[in-house]
């Protein structure tokens, strides 16, 4: 039976200190103190001390390493004591908010208590958020965190020129028909990684649901540029995404069908709001533990056709679909 584990004391990091100057190997630091090697590589990685005002001091610190470790157990405690914190947080979680999000914003409104956004990852990560399922509600659906030394971020693969900062007004403002936005629902993991694209007009509000065997960007896209393809120019002028990884072959679809893409912030989904909106109503008839291989493609239809033919309060009362038809009929007479 394996030995439980004990924080470092105080005492230790002194000795890890003294023999990282006097250029002890890891290996040997750990033997002594009866520890694991990795929690030694561990505990010098985490608390490495450095500052910018202070390019000279820099290094391993046993007092500098202990303030920290105990600010970072206090930090988790936090959310243990104060159980409406741990609620608020959950529910900014579940509407979409980033930790990042929530943690500046709380610095940002001076809120006390409050953590910092490394606290609410390993919240998330917990045996604890794992049964909530918070995993699922953040940017990348990862059910498990990426080691630390994967979390480097990647080149990004949406310029500038397509933010959606660059969308033209009269998109923006509902002024011009022919603008989409678009979407990935994701479903259960266990039943395999089959999905849907939610594509929904803004003037409309006119819905196309595509069914997806994979969050592989090619097929996604082929499946989009193919179902708005045969629609004329004026109908698909340009989608709005997130920047989820299954839209970077973005390109294909503006040179295959010349539809221009434009790209929310990153972590800022609800800047397509009208498409955030329709996957909760058909969240309704598709629930995220629903087994999408057991709904047929005539009932997906179903689906599609009730929400495009139910009357809405925006568009006056008139259908999805009435409005769909009539902005077509408008613009090519």
């Amino acid at each position: 039976m394996g030995q439980a584990y004990s924080q470092l004391t105080l005492e230790e990091r002194r000795k890890i200190e003294r023999w990282r100057h006097a250029r002890v190997s890891v290996d040997e630091i750990a033997k002594t103190l009866n520890r694991h090697r990795s929690t030694i590589f561990r505990e010098l990685r985490r608390n490495y001390f450095s500052d910018p005002e202070l390019p000279d001091v820099r290094g391993y610190f046993a007092v500098a390493a202990q303030t920290r470790s105990s600010n970072r157990r206090t930090q988790q405690q936090k959310l243990i004591r104060f159980p409406d914190l741990c609620r608020r947080i959950v529910e900014k979680i579940k509407i979409g908010w980033t930790p990042e999000q929530i943690a500046n914003r709380m610095i940002y409104e001076d809120v006390q208590p409050r953590v910092y956004q490394e606290t609410i990852y390993r919240y998330i990560y917990s045996e604890t958020g794992i049964e909530q399922e918070l995993w699922w509600y953040l940017p990348l659906h990862r059910k498990s965190r990426l080691p630390r030394k994967a979390r480097k971020k990647l080149p990004s693969k949406f310029h500038r020129d397509i933010s959606i900062l660059f969308r033209p007004e009269a998109v923006a403002h509902r002024r011009q028909f022919g603008h989409w936005e678009g979407d990935l629902m994701l479903f259960k993991q266990h039943f395999g990684q089959a999905n849907i694209t939610s594509l929904v007009e803004r003037v409309s509000r006119f819905t196309v649901l595509l069914r997806n065997s994979s969050k592989h960007t090619n097929p996604v896209m082929k499946k989009i540029a193919s179902a708005i393809g045969t629609l004329p120019f004026i109908a698909r002028r340009s989608i709005t995404f997130d920047r989820g990884t299954e839209f970077v072959s973005w390109p294909h679809l503006h040179s295959e069908i010349g539809t221009q893409a434009w790209f929310c912030d990153p972590s800022a989904p609800w800047q397509k709001g009208t498409v955030e909106n329709t996957n909760r109503r058909i969240r309704r008839w598709l629930p995220r533990q629903i087994n999408l291989k057991a709904i047929t493609d005539h009932e997906l239809k179903i689906i599609c056709d009730r929400l495009n033919q139910t009357p809405r309060k925006c568009l006056g009362w008139k259908t999805p679909a009435e409005v769909f038809k009539e902005k077509i009929l408008e613009q090519t007479e």
